[in-house]
């Protein structure tokens, strides 16, 4: 539940205020500062169906006093994010508090005047790509009933283009505003790299989008929204990134919005290749550019698929080509309008498209048996992949050291609430001597699905677990913290299919702390220097950003705390580093392993665990442990140098300051930025 603000600048997502989030139950009571000049609010109740009701709505003119703290107020929140490193600098980093805000207001259109390219820039451009061959650009644009000024506006930002080397292929599906086929007359007239024409009945969009590609002849195929803009520097960077990725098949790049009154709003970075996301929502979006022959290859747009047409052209695409041959280009090169019926403006707006999408998906899945249904919210989408038969063998390791009560939760949360039919428990007894914990190990060694065995040495997490790997019976190894307690019944259910899907390594859950905020949504390298936790302190129900929260995905790590791997894979790599990273790090160097042998890590939203974190093992408040987690810091730098700060599954236009996916005050200039 969101409420807008506009005075002055219009509705735009860097004003609103959040109210509630998906799964709350009850009443919210909220009070918002509204700025001077209001002019309009906007109440956004829900994005999914259900019932809300709005109580008592009231607007209260502030004495000066009030006025006074709330400015300065706002002056801390614009300036803390330079302050903050210094002030807890000076504290020293130990007496950081816990809580901290989620997604740091950095001003949009500032951060664009430092990254993108100038008008001088461009211009040059324009006299170095004049001067050069490279590939032609087919672009394809279905057009009907537009609005007849939007639509001038997307043509000319095809022909602004620094870019020479380009066709626009038009076809107008029937429009019934006569002006709409006279302009595009008109301007086809005067540019002859316009390839026009007109159906006498509206077929639809999926119809119209065919038509206009039987005009393309260009080596590359991309696609305009007949309201949408590109950035005047697009196709050369699109270019510019086939010189760097020559066999590259599918390419696409980041996007923002334009809101109603004209701002660019909302900007949309995203990962590399990323096919466990892409399976849970079309995330390529705007700019995509295929090459032709691909196109043509799988058959090109299809009928019946209307609203999803390029989700399930895509989908067809990306299993005629490689892997890497699917290329993201960095920065904001499509500009998405936020106009009425958009989905850009309601997700869900057209009432088909999620309904083609999940169809489009469902085919792509059949071959391997999976079940597509709807996702968490309006075009997204669930993949629930069958179980292996029979089932494998799944060693839950524990490790414990006078774990007492957190390791009763843990443990009595598995055996009542698991419901996946085929697990061990492998509690590994530390040097255990709490009176307590001796007592539960003995109780437990009473239940047939759990054993007990020792590790008599000082505290290493990854010696432990590779002891338990050798100790294991089963066929697939689970690394559990004693410290964590399931949630949903069918969690293994979830993990468990995931792991046995092609190029598939490790599997990790959502963990949270115990007040329901996120402790661990997947791992981002670079962050703090090495690596943190994607989405940490947001709430439990939150979307998180562009839905990533609620979604699986590819990513470059997933805590030990839980991962699932096959013991075959664990044992290939020799298993934990128990030499260089005892403690720390040592699950994000296991999956940047397994990706070096072809094997990805997956995130899942739909398996569910409380994380009482270190609660076994405590903090780094010793001489001792500062030392050796500085060495495993160190060796991390150098072992994954490369890596920590090109994580795929990121985007370099985002912060490694934060685990809140907010941009990076350091970003690059785009021009700077090379595709990957």
């Amino acid at each position: 539940m969101k409420l807008y603000r506009d005075s002055r600048g219009g509705f735009s997502e860097r004003t609103q205020v959040l109210l509630g989030i998906a799964g709350h139950r009850g009443e919210i009571e909220c009070v918002c500062f509204m700025p001077l000049g209001l002019r309009r609010l906007r109440l956004d109740p829900t994005e999914h169906a259900g019932p809300f009701s709005l109580g008592c709505l009231s607007i209260t003119s502030l004495g000066l006093a009030d006025q006074f703290i709330l400015t300065l107020r706002g002056i801390y929140r614009r300036t803390r994010h330079r302050l903050s490193p210094l002030y807890w600098q000076l504290r020293g980093v130990a007496n950081r508090p816990l809580l901290q805000p989620y997604q740091r207001i950095v001003d949009y259109r500032d951060w664009v005047n430092s990254v993108e390219p100038t008008e001088d820039d461009c211009d040059r451009m324009a006299m170095k790509a004049a001067k050069e061959e490279g590939p032609t650009f087919s672009i394809v644009m279905p057009v009907y009933n537009p609005e007849l000024a939007q639509l001038i506006e997307a043509i000319a930002s095809v022909m602004a283009q620094t870019y020479p080397h380009w066709e626009l292929c038009i076809c107008d599906d029937a429009s019934t505003e006569p002006d709409v086929w006279t302009q595009i007359s008109e301007l086809a007239e005067r540019e002859p790299r316009l390839k026009v024409q007109r159906h006498v009945v509206n077929g639809g969009i999926a119809r119209a989008s065919s038509a206009a590609l039987t005009s393309a002849t260009g080596d590359y195929i991309a696609f305009l929204d007949q309201d949408d803009t590109l950035a005047r520097w697009a196709l050369d960077r699109m270019a510019r990134a086939l010189r760097q990725f020559p066999e590259a098949a599918l390419l696409y790049s980041d996007e923002d919005k334009i809101d109603e009154n004209g701002q660019r709003c909302e900007p949309h970075f995203k990962p590399a290749w990323n096919p466990d996301l892409l399976h849970s929502i079309n995330y390529f979006g705007h700019m995509l550019v295929v090459r032709r022959d691909v196109v043509e290859a799988v058959g090109g747009f299809r009928a019946g698929f209307d609203g999803s047409q390029d989700y399930d052209l895509v989908l067809r695409c990306v299993d005629a080509i490689r892997p890497d041959q699917i290329v993201h280009v960095p920065g904001v090169l499509y500009h998405w309008r936020k106009s009425h019926g958009s989905t850009a403006q309601v997700l869900g707006a057209k009432a088909g498209a999620h309904p083609s999408g999940i169809a489009a998906l469902s085919e792509h899945m059949a071959p391997i048996g999976a079940h597509v249904s709807d996702g968490p919210f309006p075009t997204s989408y669930r993949v629930r992949y069958p179980m292996p038969s029979p089932a494998p063998l799944v060693s839950i390791m524990i490790p414990t050291r006078d774990g007492g009560d957190a390791l009763e939760r843990c443990i009595d949360s598995i055996l009542r609430r698991t419901l996946y039919p085929a697990y061990e428990i492998l509690i590994i007894d530390n040097q255990c001597a709490d009176p307590r914990t001796l007592s539960l190990l003995s109780r437990y060694q009473l239940d047939r699905r759990v054993r007990v065995i020792s590790y008599d040495a000082p505290f290493n997490f990854s010696a432990v677990n590779n002891l338990g790997a050798k100790e294991a019976i089963g066929d697939v190894l689970l690394m559990l913290n004693d410290d964590v307690e399931v949630l949903t019944g069918d969690w293994l259910n979830e993990m468990v299919p995931r792991l046995y899907q092609p190029g598939v390594g490790a599997v990790g859950a959502k963990l949270m702390y115990p007040d329901g905020r996120i402790q661990h949504a997947g791992v981002i390298l670079g962050v703090g220097g090495v690596a943190g936790h994607s989405h940490k302190y947001y709430p439990r129900h939150h979307l998180g950003y562009f839905g990533r929260l609620v979604l699986p995905q590819t990513v470059s790590a997933v805590t030990g705390a839980c991962l699932l791997v096959k013991k075959a894979d664990y044992l290939a790599l020799g298993g934990l580093d128990e030499v260089n990273l005892a403690v720390a790090f040592n699950d994000v160097d296991f999956c940047l392993r397994l990706a070096e042998r072809k094997l990805r890590t997956v995130w899942t939203p739909y398996a569910e665990l409380l994380h009482f974190e270190s609660l076994s093992r405590g903090q780094e408040d010793t001489p001792e442990k500062r030392l050796r987690f500085a060495a495993e810091v160190q060796y991390m730098k150098t072992r994954w140098r490369d890596l920590l700060l090109h994580d795929r599954s990121y985007n370099p236009c985002l912060t490694l300051e934060h685990e809140d996916l907010s941009l990076s005050l350091e970003a690059p200039h785009y021009l700077q930025l090379d595709a990957r």
